[in-house]
């Protein structure tokens, strides 16, 4: 799932200029994906719009995490959100959006991938907008930088 999340941020740069679904799918289908994995990242990236529409910013929330969430995010991955929405990269809105997304991913292990959803989702929202912070430490498998 995220070879293909990589492949889409690294050649369409912003959003607008990605293909409708059925031609992305033929060329994630040529660059070597396999179509069920494909479609699998196609859905997961269609709920975007849905979620997008409805969620609303509440700041200065507390989030309280599920067992489910828990056991899904560890202490790295719910501090990396807490670093996210602190330093102003995302509102709490946002966050949720990346806990859906994580929580609706197939895999157990997403500590690393948390990284990804939070890159996938300022690149769907803020086309054309530089985020060059998350992206290091998505490239680099850096640690979140501690706020001063």
């Amino acid at each position: 799932m995220f070879d293909i999340l990589m492949f889409l941020f690294e050649n369409y740069p912003q959003v607008e200029y990605a293909p409708d679904r059925d031609t992305l799918a033929i060329k994630l289908n040529a660059a070597g994906f396999e179509l069920g994995e494909i479609e699998q990242v196609l859905d997961w990236l269609g709920e975007l719009d849905a979620m997008d529409s409805g969620l609303q910013e509440h700041s200065g929330s507390l989030r309280s995490y599920a067992d489910t969430e828990e056991a899904k995010l560890d202490a790295q991955a719910r501090g990396f959100l807490l670093f996210l929405e602190q330093s102003g990269l995302i509102n709490a809105a946002q966050r949720e959006w990346i806990i859906d997304r994580v929580m609706a991913m197939d895999e157990d292990d997403v500590a690393e991938q948390i990284r990804w959803v939070a890159l996938v989702l300022l690149w769907s929202q803020h086309p054309g907008q530089n985020f060059l912070l998350l992206e290091d430490m998505v490239f680099n498998h850096g640690a979140a930088p501690t706020l001063h």
